[in-house]
C-alpha cells in the first residue's frame, strides 16, 4: 500500500471486524464489499477507496472519522493541521482530513478536497447513525441526496435530510474544497 496510513488501515478493520464476532463474509454481506475485497484490504494487498472505506465502517457501525482516527490511534484533545490524519483515495483523489482531535466526540469535522470532476457514492447505511451539514469553504459541489441533486457554491451550507444514498461530486474544472460536520444520531 502505497498510502502511509494504509497498513494501520488494513488492521483496524481486520481487529473491528473480529471483535464483532463477524467472519469476512458476514461483514461482505453487511457492507456490500466483496469477501474477497475485504481480505485483499486486510491483508495489505489493495487500498481502499472512499467509498469501499464509507461502506465497510457504516456495516461496522462506525463514521469513516472514528475509523481512520482508530487507524491513527490518536485521542488527543488539541489536533495541530500536521498531525491530523489525511487520507487519499487511490481511485478519485479525494484527500480526507480528519480536523477534530478525539475520535468518536459528539461533533466531528472533516476537511476535504475533491478534484476536478471526481465523484465518491456512499449508500444509505453511511447515513444511518449520523447527521451530516457540509459547508463548501472554496470550488463547487453537486451533491446528490437520494434523488435531490443540490449544487453548493463557497459558503453554501446544506443539512442532509433522511439516511439516502448519496454522491458527491465536483462538476468544475477547479478542485472543491468543503467541511463536513458530522454527529451522531440519538
Amino acid at each position: 500500500m502505497s498510502d502511509p496510513l494504509g497498513p494501520a488501515l488494513a488492521t483496524t478493520l481486520q481487529a473491528l471486524r473480529r471483535d464483532r464476532g463477524l467472519s469476512g463474509a458476514a461483514l461482505a454481506d453487511l457492507s456490500g464489499v466483496s469477501r474477497a475485497m475485504i481480505s485483499r484490504i486486510e491483508n495489505g494487498d489493495a487500498q481502499p477507496t472512499a467509498a469501499l472505506l464509507g461502506r465497510l465502517s457504516g456495516a461496522l457501525g462506525l463514521t469513516l472519522s472514528e475509523l481512520i482516527a482508530q487507524a491513527e490511534q490518536g485521542d488527543r484533545r488539541l489536533a495541530r493541521r500536521d498531525e491530523q490524519p489525511l487520507w487519499t483515495d487511490p481511485e478519485t483523489g479525494y484527500r480526507r482530513r480528519a480536523v477534530s482531535p478525539t475520535s468518536g466526540g459528539s461533533l466531528e469535522l472533516v476537511e476535504v478536497e475533491l478534484p476536478p470532476g471526481a465523484r465518491v457514492p456512499y449508500p444509505e447505511e453511511v447515513f444511518a447513525f449520523t447527521h451530516h451539514q457540509i459547508w463548501v469553504l472554496e470550488g463547487a459541489l453537486a451533491f446528490r441526496e437520494g434523488s435531490t441533486e443540490h449544487l453548493l457554491e463557497r459558503g453554501d451550507c446544506l443539512q442532509l435530510g433522511a439516511p439516502a444514498p448519496c454522491e458527491y461530486r465536483n462538476p468544475t474544472g477547479r478542485p472543491c474544497r468543503y467541511l463536513v460536520a458530522v454527529t451522531r444520531r440519538n
